[in-house]
């Protein structure tokens, strides 16, 4: 009886919480990143919260129906933070992570030292995945170690239904470490846009000879299409400033993608606004962020 009156009370917060959200997309509007994409950080956190929601209706529920004191005695022991003391430290960990990561995330964009593009949708896979749909080991071993500690307390749960899950320091220092390999990589990932070196192009068997307007340059460097940016329609948005005129990019396909511009070598032609002198370039990638600038010399 306890169970299903919890399990009732949790669908019922779930379905009013649904529908209130229902124009973000339900329930999962608190999953889903300002990217647009699932969040890895909070799908995890948010398992532990109805976990932890739903031991608490149960034991709420039979705390109610307890028929002597000795039994209510024994339901509030069950709540004794030294019981517990693992399972506390776990969820006091994932929440702060799910909270410090979406900071980390907003921090590094503004700084432009992560580029972020929105995803058209979400999608279950980017739980696994990176930006660029590419599987991710950081997130994969922090859902699938999340997930096999969960299940490990939701057994506990159903074997000693009359306390909150035991959750041995042997699984919840495994969590704290896989949390821990999540969050440091969140530090590490993506990088600011940068541009090495700017040179003219040449066919073979051209002749050597300086940058002039009309002429394709070809800029060397790393990070101009950020992850998640491989569409036309993205890289439409890609632009290289050369002095005041902003050149976009032409886009060059080829069987599985695009020949230009690629994340290390994009090629624009010089625009004939462009004054003749030293003039600085730099690039503007889809996700807004700029690279250093670099001086060529532009000849009539």
């Amino acid at each position: 009886t306890s169970a299903v009156v919890a399990a009732v009370a949790l669908a019922a917060a779930l379905t009013a919480g649904t529908r209130a959200w229902r124009g973000r997309g339900g329930a999962l509007a608190l999953l889903v990143g300002d990217d647009n994409r699932l969040s890895t950080s909070r799908s995890v956190a948010a398992s532990w919260v109805l976990l932890l929601a739903f031991a608490l209706l149960f034991l709420a529920t039979e705390l109610l129906l307890a028929s002597s004191a000795s039994v209510r005695t024994r339901l509030l022991d069950g709540l004794a933070p030294a019981r517990s003391a693992a399972l506390l430290t776990v969820f006091a960990v994932i929440c702060a992570v799910a909270v410090l990561v979406r900071r980390v995330v907003a921090v590094r964009v503004a700084g432009q030292r992560l580029q972020k593009v929105g995803a058209d949708r979400p999608r279950p896979a980017d739980l696994l995945t990176d930006d660029a749909g590419r599987v991710s080991f950081a997130d994969l071993q922090y859902v699938v170690v999340s997930t096999a500690a969960l299940v490990f307390a939701a057994v506990a749960l159903a074997r000693q239904p009359g306390r909150l899950p035991d959750l041995p320091w042997g699984p919840a220092l495994l969590l704290l470490v896989s949390t821990g390999t999540y969050l440091i990589a969140k530090y590490a990932e993506g990088g600011r846009p940068v541009i090495h070196a700017v040179v003219r192009s040449r066919e073979p068997g051209d002749l050597d000879a300086p940058i002039r307007t009309g002429d394709d340059i070809e800029i060397r460097g790393a990070g101009f299409v950020p992850p998640g940016a491989q569409t036309p329609d993205r890289l439409a948005r890609l632009v290289v400033r050369i002095g005041a005129v902003h050149a976009h990019v032409p886009l060059v396909p080829v069987p599985g993608g695009f020949a230009n511009p690629t994340d290390a070598v994009l090629t624009v032609p010089v625009p004939a606004y462009v004054e003749p002198g030293r003039v600085d370039v730099s690039v503007i990638t889809a996700s807004g962020a700029e690279t250093n600038r670099c001086t060529i010399d532009v000849t009539e």
